[in-house]
């Protein structure tokens, strides 16, 4: 049950920040094996200038369009997270026109224990899930 927090910058239409959701949650079904039923996903839009990314010396141009992704997760191994990043970079310059030096993901590791979906019940350590 991957949650994904998606940061970009404001002046995307709806169309394009849903197809952006749903290629990022199709990479997490095809590549994390994430289940179809848990869709977790956040969108932030953040004012021109509020999102301050530089290259780390890598010699990226960002633009504009340029997009964080964090996901936080349980269980995968590196070789997926590798797998995650290059679909991710290629199927979004595919159905989103997002350059791949536009993109920058993280991804954070947690337990069973760091969820509660509610009620204030820990759902993966009592057995619910």
């Amino acid at each position: 049950m991957p949650l994904v927090r998606i940061d970009v910058v404001e002046g995307r239409s709806e169309d394009d920040l849903r197809r952006l959701a749903d290629t990022v949650h199709h990479v997490l079904l095809d590549v994390f094996a994430a289940p179809p039923g848990d869709r977790y996903q956040i969108i932030s839009e953040h004012p021109p200038g509020r999102l301050i990314l530089e290259d780390t010396g890598l010699g990226f141009v960002r633009t504009d369009d340029v997009t964080v992704i964090q996901i936080t997760q349980q269980g995968r191994s590196e070789q997926q997270k590798r797998d995650v990043y290059a679909a991710l970079a290629s199927r979004l310059e595919r159905d989103c026109s997002l350059s791949p030096e536009d993109l920058i993901v993280s991804i954070m590791t947690n337990s069973l224990s760091d969820w509660s979906f509610g009620l204030g019940r820990a759902q993966f350590l009592e057995g619910d899930l």
